[in-house]
């Protein structure tokens, strides 16, 4: 796969291979997904992970700009903790009423 593309289709790993892909919803915020979906590790390929899950491209750029890949290893597939964080529980609540398709930009991780 050519740098600076995105999936968008499934690999064959993922964990939520179920019928009803209209009702699909993400990972992250819980919200239904739209026409653009991207693939999220929990735990980051550099970090051994092999797992995807479907999250909003917005919810996407969310995750890794409040988390570096040693904080993503070790929450691993809980979104309840990645939820929990201040930062992120504020992003989930101004995103809660967007539509599914809603892109905004997102702001880079404060260091």
């Amino acid at each position: 796969m050519a740098r600076g593309t995105k999936k968008r289709h499934p690999p064959d790993d993922r964990a939520d291979a179920g019928p009803a892909e209209a009702e699909a919803r993400c990972w992250l915020c819980g919200r239904l997904l739209g026409r653009r979906i991207e693939w999220h590790h929990p735990v980051p390929k550099v970090k051994g992970g092999r797992l995807t899950r479907p999250v909003h491209p917005i919810c996407h750029r969310a995750i890794h700009a409040n988390f570096s890949n040693g904080e993503l290893q070790r929450t691993g597939d809980d979104a309840a903790a990645l939820q929990a964080a201040p930062a992120m529980a504020s992003f989930l609540r101004w995103i809660a009423d967007k539509p599914c398709d809603f892109h905004a930009p997102t702001r880079r991780r404060r260091v």
